[in-house]
Order: structure tokens, then sequence, then C-alpha cells
């Protein structure tokens, strides 16, 4: 999913991230907490999502705020990951400027000399967040550009509006 976050000043950026999960809560992805979209959704906790089938002409946005998952949750899925993955996310200031993959390698090597069982603990710079949908839009491409683009934003008591947009 493509993910875009913004700065308190309200400078964009966005990027393709892994979605994880998705569950009552809303959508899960999972980063180093110091990386560019760590910092950003530090000091803006909103966020939109971007899920584009080009194929079948369909996109779905999302857009809501995002929170930390609990560490527990976070511990259990980096548990899963390849241990490689683990690795770097112990070695790697994402998003930081770095004088040469050399310097990645030689950071890899030393970890994993440390950690010879191959169980190393999540770091605390690294976790998951969930963003809570407030609003969604469906759009399907249409024929002469006629789209056909349906929003549901919730409501104060949790129900959702649903409205059709021109194209």
């Amino acid at each position: 999913m493509t993910l875009a976050t913004a700065t308190r000043a309200g400078r964009p950026a966005a990027r393709v991230v892994l979605l994880k999960s998705v569950d009552e809560r809303g959508f899960i992805f999972y980063t180093n907490f110091m990386s560019r979209k760590g910092r950003e959704l530090a000091g803006n906790p909103r966020a939109a999502l971007v899920f584009y089938w080009a194929e079948l002409e369909w996109q779905v946005r999302v857009t809501g705020r995002v929170v930390k998952i609990s560490d527990q949750e976070s511990d259990a899925y980096f548990a899963t990951r390849p241990l490689g993955s683990r690795f770097s996310a112990l070695i790697s200031r994402q998003s930081a400027v770095i004088a040469s993959a050399a310097v990645l390698k030689e950071k890899l090597a030393k970890i994993a000399a440390r950690y010879p069982e191959g169980n190393p603990p999540r770091p605390k710079h690294w976790g998951g967040y969930c963003v809570g949908p407030d609003e969604f839009e469906f759009w399907q491409a249409g024929r002469d550009r006629l789209h056909n683009r349906l929003r549901y934003r919730r409501r104060r008591d949790g129900s959702w509006k649903m409205e059709r947009l021109s194209p």
C-alpha cells in the first residue's frame, strides 16, 4: 500500500509499505519509529493510504488517525520475521544518511555474532502502527472518464455516511 504522511508543517511524503494485517481497529504496518515516517507520525498522527489495482482499474483511498500498537503485538510479529530482517531492524537507522553499504554489512556481521542463537530482541525503536480509518473512497474507472466514486465518512456516533462523488 502507499502510505502518505506529513510533517506538522504540512510537508507531505509518500512511500510503499507492507500492509501486514487488517482488523476491526484498522490497517496495521510495521516500521522503525525513528524513520522519516515515524518522526512524521509522532508530530502529526494522521495518514492516508492508497491501494491501486491497475488491471482492475480500481483504487481505494483511506484516511485516518494513526496509533502505535502494543509492545506485545509488535514483539509477537517481530519474532515471526526472517532472522536477517530482525537483525536489520536492530542495526538500521532507517532514513539516516550512511557512508556506504559496507557500513551496514559490518554492523550486520557484529549483530549476528552477538546473537549466535538467532533470537535477537525487538528493538524499542521498531514496532507497529495502526491507521484507524475515518474515511474511505472507492474509485472505479468508468467509460468516458465517468468514474464511479463512493466516499464513506465516519460520523461521530461511529456509523458511516455514504456519498457519491462526481468524477
